[in-house]
């Protein structure tokens, strides 16, 4: 089969595209600026909808766009126009970024030519491939998730030049930083190339987290100046800091949206092809931007294939987490775990042992499939993140639920598919409140999104102790800090993997806006200068304890059975006074405060926590010849005192969450 794209060969260039249904496509050839065409040549048709032409004397750095022709009849799904200049589905690299204009969405005979509007793609040699090594990264270890620009936008060490870039992530500050929290991968939100919602500049407002791709493997020109080799290097200097690199790809839909969009790329080559359509020819909308990747369709699923393998082999990145999953496992509508594009993933050669990561829901018909997606998918939890939630709100009878999400969410993933737990176990993330919101806010504040507050989930599962947003009042502010305290406690002591959302970790905010994807300015930008320091030093305490004790980054579901040989239970549940909780324990709606103890061959831990508001005495099981002792140094934080005794009294304060250890135990 023709390699689809720009193949530069000494002699020139071949260009490939597919299409089912054009009657005619061309090339358009540009100058070195991208600005004025220079040549326009037909394609010709090469069978089972290729379309070829080799054009001799074009050399590395040419600027290209492909058009296309055939029925226009939109009602029908046919949306082509040779006056929509495309860009290339396996376009490698594009001069400059996107940036919607009317004309791009213009029926056909209405907007004129749109090449002056669009940018090109670049014919581009490939850099050296460095060596597909193993990921560094392992189920059970810590994933940072962060934005791009937003990260280090406003940081001080780096460069003014490389703030925002992926080139900045590889600065010996952000390395330091990263290695003090003990990140395991960093989870880069989307890199490629995307555009805004339509909606968007009318209101003097941007895409900030670039969930709206147009084609599939180049690079945002914002985010990486320097093209493939600006991630290809980043990558590889935060693998020689023992950090691998995990990208979040959109194969679920595209900017092109729904039949008022643009006109970009797919659209305008094969629309009934590249999406799903309903049978009177509607576009589907699984994705709720206004059209949805047919996944199933074979010519789809190899250029999914396509980028995943061009990630690995021509950047060495770890893995890949997928948004909106369930779109790639879905055949004639409905979701199939057995999906040949899903098996075709696990079963590649070049991206068999790659990290997987699923965000196991849409809004489409049997959307929901947490616990659905098979090994090695992992998948983002949600359940966990709304229980740890509800738990420290205070909400009754949470006790079982926050044992079960300790132990690895055993009601989500079948065990019968494997013994360790496939949950990537978070509570915030990009989309929602911050970890500092959900304790400072109880409603959500998005006026700055221009749709008068409408916009985002209403139910954040979150609380304001006592007044909402800003406060000087100090009582206030040292409960929320001990709520982030408690929440980020209970996230690193919880079985899988665990997810952390860039500078949650020192109390970052948006002001209360959960659905902060259009604000590329200060509400997204991490305050590097205005990090609360005291709770970024109680996170990278917590985080060398998760790397000191097996036991936590142990990935196995908790049974309350030994293990690998040993006399001690993988866990028991114990009330504070320290005996076995009963069941009638168990259903105590009431109940706020649970010990997990925790056995391994190198002691055990005790996580205590008090969910309720008035301080409590635990005590722990006493043991001849060893002693329980605090885990972490908790320095300014005086969230558990040891008390006089034999060491199993421990005072600890309301609402937190904290952790003891014995030697030897």
């Amino acid at each position: 089969m023709t390699p689809l794209g720009a193949t530069i060969t000494s002699e020139g260039i071949r260009f490939a595209a597919w299409s089912s249904s054009a009657h005619r496509l061309w090339v358009s050839i540009f100058d070195e600026q991208g600005n004025r065409e220079l040549d326009r040549l037909e394609l010709t048709p090469d069978g089972d909808g290729m379309h070829a032409l080799f054009v001799s004397g074009l050399a590395v750095g040419a600027r290209y766009g492909l058009r296309a022709d055939g029925d226009y009849a939109p009602e029908r799904g046919l949306w082509f126009d040779p006056d929509k200049l495309l860009t290339d589905p396996y376009a490698v690299e594009i001069d400059r970024p996107y940036a919607y204009h009317w004309r791009l969405a213009a029926r056909r005979n209405e907007g004129a030519d749109t090449a002056s509007v669009m940018p090109k793609a670049v014919a581009k040699a490939l850099p050296a491939a460095p060596p597909i090594l193993p990921p560094l990264f392992r189920p059970g270890g810590l994933i940072y998730e962060l934005n791009v620009r937003a990260f280090t936008k406003l940081h001080p060490d780096v460069p003014q030049e490389q703030r925002g870039t992926i080139a900045a992530l590889a600065h010996p500050a952000i390395i330091e930083h990263l290695q003090r929290l003990g990140v395991s991968a960093v989870e880069l939100m989307p890199v490629t190339a995307s555009i805004d919602e339509r909606h968007l500049p009318p209101l003097g407002l941007s895409n900030a987290w670039g969930y709206n791709p147009v084609t599939f493997m180049a690079l945002d020109p914002r985010l990486a100046p320097g093209g493939l080799t600006e991630l290809q290097d980043t990558v590889a200097a935060l693998r020689r800091a023992g950090i691998g690199t995990i990208l979040d790809l959109v194969f679920n839909h595209t900017g092109e949206s729904d039949r008022l969009g643009p006109t970009l790329s797919l659209r305008g080559l094969d629309n009934q092809a590249y999406y799903r359509h309903r049978p009177d020819g509607v576009l589907v909308n699984d994705t709720g931007t206004g059209n949805t990747i047919a996944c199933d369709h074979p010519v789809v699923r190899e250029m999914v294939l396509d980028t995943l393998r061009h990630f690995v082999c021509q950047a060495g990145v770890d893995g890949f987490r997928f948004d909106l999953a369930p779109v790639l496992g879905r055949v004639d509508g409905m979701f199939d775990p057995e999906a040949p594009l899903l098996r075709a993933i696990i079963h590649d050669p070049v991206l068999c042992d790659r990290v997987l990561i699923a965000e196991p829901w849409d809004i489409g018909a049997d959307g929901y499939q947490l616990g659905n997606f098979r090994p090695p998918f992992l998948e983002w939890n949600d359940r966990y993140r709304d229980d740890i939630r509800r738990f420290w709100r205070g909400d009754a009878g949470m006790v079982g639920a926050l044992a079960t999400r300790l132990a690895g969410s055993s009601d989500a993933f079948n065990v019968a598919l494997g013994p360790a737990s496939r949950s990537v176990n978070f509570i915030a993330a990009h989309d929602g409140m911050t970890l500092a919101d959900i304790v400072s806010y109880e409603r959500k504040h998005n006026g700055a999104n221009g749709e008068q507050n409408r916009d985002g989930h209403n139910e954040n599962l979150s609380w304001n102790n006592g007044t909402e947003g800003e406060t000087h009042d100090a009582a206030i502010t040292k409960a929320r800090f001990d709520d982030q305290c408690a929440l980020l406690a209970t996230l690193f002591a919880s079985r899988g993997t665990i997810m952390l959302t860039a500078g949650d970790e020192f109390g970052r905010t948006q002001k209360g806006n959960n659905n902060a994807y259009a604000q590329d300015n200060a509400i997204t930008w991490l305050d590097w200068p205005a990090r609360d320091q005291a709770l970024e030093r109680y996170a990278s305490a917590l985080a060398a304890l998760r790397q000191a004790v097996p036991a936590l980054s142990d990935t196995r579901f908790l049974t309350g059975q030994a293990v690998d040989g040993s006399d001690i239970p993988d866990v028991s549940w114990l009330t504070e006074t320290g005996a076995p909780l009963n069941e009638s324990d168990w259903n105590d709606s009431s109940r706020h405060r649970l010990v997990m103890l925790l056995g391994g061959d190198d002691g055990r831990l005790a996580v205590m926590i008090n969910g309720d508001r008035r301080q409590c005495v635990f005590t722990l099981p006493a043991r001849d010849g060893f002693l329980w002792r605090p885990a972490i140094e908790t320095q300014a934080i005086d969230l558990l005192r040891p008390l006089p005794g034999r060491g199993v009294n421990f005072m600890i304060e309301g609402r937190t969450g904290n952790g003891g250890a014995g030697k030897g135990s």
